[in-house]
């Protein structure tokens, strides 16, 4: 992906005069009389904005990143010393050994559940990552694999990752191709497999891994985004099914996990 990036950067300028000819066109097919130049868009573009926010968001927004790496590697560091005590902790948790199973055997489910929904979930990432390769690489879409390994990523997170599948390598194919039937080509050939495979397969293969309910599984999406920003939304299934899981377990939390379900039962 680096490589790829790298190389991206290199034909820059040749995305640049094809974008610039693919604005023309439709420029010229809405009937604007003047035509559009690269000098003209930077005018009128950069009239809009202001440099010097924008500079300082971007910073803002790096400094953040880079922070929040530091803690989450600070976190996971503590948590894998903690490990090698963890079976100790769970053997005196309490003095009654059904208790101490029970416990055990909670956590065996939940990790059991929430290991069958990653593995089921890199396999649809996989089959959406070699679809989208096929139609890329058919359609003449450079750079074709790098493309495909971000759509099989983007597949983890819900419904957003979806669109952006299709976006980023559509705003792509408008940069390289100057025809822009091509490009609605490639958007209808993404769109379809996106639809195909996020509603027959995934469905298919989910039906039993997590039963989330799909309004909590946005609303947590939304929630953890908010909180940990890209990692958030990668790990907003995992941790909200973890939290349905646990709470399915014990009579006082069991109304919890019902209404986080997909179909009421848990």
């Amino acid at each position: 992906m680096a490589v790829s990036l790298g190389n991206i950067s290199g034909l820059a300028p040749q995305y640049a005069a094809s974008l610039l000819n693919t604005i023309q066109d439709v420029a010229a097919r809405l009937g604007i009389e003047t035509t559009p130049t690269w000098e003209t868009l930077r005018r009128d573009l950069l009239a809009q904005v202001n440099t010097q926010r924008l500079i300082g968001s971007t910073v803002i927004s790096v400094t953040s990143i880079v922070s929040g790496l530091v803690v989450v590697l600070l976190y996971v560091t503590f948590l894998l010393i903690e490990r090698s005590a963890f079976t100790t902790k769970l053997a005196n948790i309490s003095s009654d050994p059904q208790r101490v199973a029970n416990v055990r055997r909670i956590i065996g489910h939940v990790n059991a559940r929430i290991g069958t929904y990653l593995a089921l979930k890199t396999a649809v990432s996989v089959v959406q990552g070699l679809v989208s390769w096929a139609i890329l690489a058919l359609l003449g879409v450079e750079f074709a694999a790098f493309w495909a390994v971000l759509i099989g990523l983007l597949n983890y997170v819900p419904y957003i990752g979806s669109v952006l599948g299709v976006a980023l390598p559509v705003a792509f194919a408008t940069m390289q191709f100057a025809d822009l039937n091509h490009v609605l080509l490639v958007l209808l050939a993404l769109a379809v497999s996106q639809f195909v495979i996020g509603f027959f397969l995934d469905p298919y293969l989910m039906a039993n891994s997590l039963n989330l309910s799909p309004f909590v599984i946005l609303v947590s999406l939304a929630v953890w985004s908010a909180l940990w920003g890209i990692a958030g939304a990668f790990l907003a299934v995992p941790i909200t099914a973890c939290i349905a899981l646990v709470c399915a377990e014990f009579e006082a939390t069991r109304p919890v996990a019902v209404l986080l379900s997909r179909d009421g039962r848990v």
